[in-house]
């Protein structure tokens, strides 16, 4: 698990390397924000909620 688990409100693992974060619960989030996962992880600047790349995803090229 990274180093930024510790301090992250929520997990989620994804297979894309682009992921939209809104913060959730609806009018009580934050501004959608796209988030690009360069290595393994990404956190939100806003939420702290961490994105962690499934094994074995991210591969495809894409624009």
């Amino acid at each position: 698990m990274p180093d930024d688990a510790a301090t992250a409100t929520e997990v989620i693992h994804v297979d894309d390397r682009t992921v939209a974060c809104d913060g959730g619960d609806g009018a009580l989030g934050h501004p959608r924000v796209f988030l690009h996962i360069e290595g393994a992880s990404v956190m939100c600047p806003y939420c702290s909620r961490l994105y962690v790349l499934n094994e074995g995803a991210g591969h495809a090229s894409g624009h």
